[in-house]
């Protein structure tokens, strides 16, 4: 990481500009991410330099909360202090309130840029070219495409590139294709190209992640006296044992029937089960279904309603 770029870490306060508190989990901060960037994407905002420079800093924003070893990183920076190169090329933390005995002194911590490489002999520093505008896409998948992994093409600006997606993919990522987007108009690095994917859904199957939900339904025979039924999965079908006195809604596991992710790693399948009642009855089978009611139970299933 950079100095320039830790000195915009320490400039820039990435929780605000999401609306997520400090302490925000990685699920808040995405959830935050996705509704920001929905609201402020060029697509929506045609014509609109604001609502381009708040899409960008978003993004930016989720670049460095998003990613679990950036986050904690930046945190760090910014509760250190500012970040400089010490003699012979190694790395310290020098604390703000240290290099002005104090942070209430009336000048900004940066106001030093101009001499703190004099502290350890770096001599001044010069100011780096600004980089290129960022460019957005997007891109949709089916399920089977997300699932599996594969290689898009998507133009851009009259430019065509490759964008590899990898296993597992979700609904809603954001990949970025580094250097990809407009050259500096200052002699600095491109900016970068980011391609948010749409995956279609499954007629049977509902992505959580990794795992699989699937709801089966179960005669009522079956739930009562218990049975074993197939599901279908991704890759064939599995025997699913149902216990006896099964209630409608119940959830089983089946491990390692969901998606595969990047790593080879597999989600689970999520069976719910749900109870049908029989539309038409013969008269025999009305005669044995009151016969069970007539001599059932005699717990109340609404008792605890109080009635």
């Amino acid at each position: 990481m950079t100095q320039a770029m830790r000195k915009e870490w320490l400039e820039t306060d990435y929780y605000s500009i999401l609306g997520v508190p400090k302490d925000a989990n990685a699920r808040d901060v995405k959830k935050a991410y996705r509704k920001l960037a929905q609201k402020h994407h060029p697509d929506k905002n045609p014509d609109d330099a604001a609502a381009e420079a708040k899409f960008k800093e978003i993004n930016e924003a989720y670049d460095v909360l998003g990613d679990p070893e950036t986050r904690k990183e930046y945190d760090h920076v910014r509760e250190m202090g500012y970040f400089v190169g010490g003699p012979g090329g190694g790395q310290q933390y020098v604390r703000v309130e240290d290099l002005f005995g104090g942070t209430d002194t009336g000048r900004s911590p940066f106001d030093l840029f101009g001499g703190i490489g004099d502290l350890f002999g770096g001599g001044r520093r010069t100011r780096q070219p600004a980089p290129g505008r960022d460019l957005s896409a997007e891109l949709s998948l089916s399920f089977f495409e997300a699932i599996a992994g594969v290689t898009k093409d998507v133009t851009v600006e009259g430019q065509t590139f490759k964008v590899k997606i990898p296993k597992g993919v979700e609904d809603g990522a954001r990949i970025r294709l580094r250097g990809k987007g407009e050259p500096s108009r200052t002699g600095g690095p491109p900016g970068d190209l980011y391609v948010a994917v749409h995956v279609g859904r499954h007629p049977l199957y509902e992505r959580r992640g990794a795992d699989l939900l699937i709801t089966v339904p179960v005669t009522f025979t079956e739930a009562t006296l218990g049975a074993e039924i197939d599901v279908p999965t991704l890759d064939g079908k599995v025997r699913l044992k149902i216990p006896s006195g099964t209630q409608s809604g119940k959830r089983f596991r089946v491990s390692g029937r969901g998606v595969e992710r990047a790593n080879g790693t597999k989600g689970d399948l999520l069976v719910t089960v749900e109870v049908t009642v029989p539309r038409d009855l013969t008269d025999e089978q009305r005669a044995l279904l009151e016969k069970f009611r007539d001599n059932g139970p005699p717990d109340n299933p609404r008792a605890h309603l109080g009635v």
